[in-house]
């Protein structure tokens, strides 16, 4: 599997072999991250669970696609931004495991403060 570092690495490189750093603000970034998002999204939108499976495997390679441009904008708006991806990560679970410790949360949706 490919590390983040790797991956970042290579989208740094697509970028700047096309010279679009200079179109990569965090708001545009971020937006272009939230469009990404809402393109996978169209992919569940109004199916129950029996479409969404048969959907799924017709369309495994469109939803890829869909999930690797998330991924895409969320690495180059880490490195833009010098956030450690790896660190963040693990301090938010560090703070989710409070917020939703085992014995409360196992088994449930419930949301932290109902808990």
């Amino acid at each position: 599997m490919t590390t983040l570092r790797a991956l970042t690495e290579k989208i740094i490189a697509f970028r700047d072999a096309r010279n679009w750093r200079q179109f990569h603000n965090p708001k545009d970034v971020a937006i272009s991250l939230a469009l990404e998002a809402a393109e996978l999204l169209e992919h569940f939108q109004w199916k129950n669970p029996e479409e969404i499976a048969r959907h799924v495997k017709a369309k495994k390679a469109d939803i890829s696609d869909e999930l690797a441009d998330v991924l895409y904008w969320v690495l180059l708006l880490a490195h833009d931004l010098e956030i450690d991806l790896g660190r963040a990560v693990a301090r938010k679970l560090r703070k989710n495991a409070k917020k939703y410790p085992v014995k409360k949360a196992r088994g449930r949706h419930t949301k932290y403060d109902k808990l």
